[in-house]
């Protein structure tokens, strides 16, 4: 863990679901069912991958890759978008996000987009389940 105490930013905590957390990465799921949309956060202080030794740039660039598969094979995206922003949260954070030609934002950006549709508990539970048996953080 980084050298002082990991705080989630409330913005990712109010917007997301916990789906699985280590001693080193925060895996969220962004609440909008209408797009696969999940947010890894690494714990620690640096807000820009290339502050990052490259041991730790490699086991996020492993993650990105792993839930990319995740999405592809398993949840049927028709494509991906991966980035690193931080415009408005500064807390480092990727978003990997599985896209559909059918999704209402398509063919353009998700971020920012006003229209939501929140999981339900039981799509939720089945999300953990699922990744679960595929991903270990």
């Amino acid at each position: 863990m980084a050298e002082q105490t990991f705080k989630l930013d409330s913005r990712l905590a109010n917007d997301c679901i916990m789906v699985s957390e280590s001693e080193q990465f925060c895996l969220l799921l962004m609440d909008n069912s209408l797009v696969s949309w999940f947010i890894l956060v690494p714990k620690i202080d640096k807000t820009e991958l290339y502050l990052l030794d490259e041991a730790l740039q490699s086991q996020i660039f492993e993650k990105i890759n792993l839930l990319s598969r995740i999405l592809i094979n398993d949840f049927k995206a028709d494509k991906l978008n991966v980035a690193s922003i931080g415009n408005i949260v500064e807390q480092l954070h990727i978003h990997v996000v599985g896209r559909y030609q059918s999704d209402p934002y398509w063919p353009g950006v998700v971020w920012g987009e006003s229209k939501k549709k929140a999981y339900t508990a039981k799509e939720v539970k089945k999300i953990k389940i699922q990744l679960e048996s595929i991903l270990e953080l």
